[in-house]
């Protein structure tokens, strides 16, 4: 089995900062890559962050230079530094992976998610 846990989520004022982890663990032989996903209220899923195991990054136009995405290789950790809080970034957070497991080809899966609340 494989758990995708998602923490640091909260409530911040706009203009604040948080920053969330992602931390996976189980039968994974190796992660090929991580991703923050957020889907704020009465909207759709959307893609926020993208790191792979060879350390490429890509974010989504709405979040790039206010986001930073970043991992940890040995803990099978993921983060993601949120500054310049906006309202609009209120969401529920996801992680989602693609791992490689000891006896298939890769896999994925979610994490339940963390809220992030900023108020104006």
């Amino acid at each position: 089995q494989v758990q995708v846990a998602e923490s640091g989520g909260g409530l911040v004022q706009a203009g604040g900062s948080l920053r969330l982890s992602c931390a996976a663990s189980g039968s994974i032989l190796s992660i090929e890559s991580m991703e923050w996903y957020r889907q704020p209220p009465g909207k759709q899923r959307e893609l926020v962050a993208t790191i792979t195991s060879a350390g490429t990054t890509n974010y989504a136009d709405s979040v790039k230079g206010r986001f930073t995405i970043s991992s940890d290789k040995a803990k099978n950790t993921a983060y993601l530094q949120m500054n310049s809080l906006k309202p609009e970034d209120t969401a529920v957070y996801h992680c989602h992976i693609f791992y490689r497991p000891p006896w298939y080809t890769s896999l994925d899966h979610w994490g339940r998610g963390t809220q992030v609340t900023v108020s104006s």
